[in-house]
């Protein structure tokens, strides 16, 4: 199982930015999957959730500014995030639930005020 995140950069506050995590080895319509982030000095926090069924599950701080997503076509997960904050400049990771924990390598985003 390969997970390979993208789109991350460097934002000023109130943009957007869509990220993407290309699955490989697994099927993401079969499984739970999550994005989490960390930022510096912080530990890592959930972001947001698809089940399998397509149901969706967001932290506080994001709800009404994030949306989770999947193409079924490109096997891949995205993240669109508007109207960023300073406080969400982190590392982002996807994570796939599938008889253990996958995690992609992390996509840095950088928003500034």
């Amino acid at each position: 199982v390969q997970l390979q995140a993208s789109g991350g950069g460097l934002v000023q506050a109130g943009e957007a930015l869509r990220l993407s995590c290309a699955a490989s080895g697994i099927n993401l319509r079969a499984e739970t999957a999550q994005w989490y982030r960390q930022a510096p000095g912080k530990e890592r926090e959930l972001v947001a959730t698809m089940t399998t069924i397509g149901s969706t599950n967001y932290a506080d701080f994001v709800k009404g500014r994030f949306t989770i997503s999947r193409d079924n076509a490109q096997n891949m997960s995205c993240l669109q995030m508007n109207s960023l904050k300073a406080e969400d400049t982190a590392v982002y990771y996807c994570s796939v639930l599938a008889k253990g924990r996958y995690w992609g390598q992390g996509t840095q985003v950088t928003v500034s005020s």
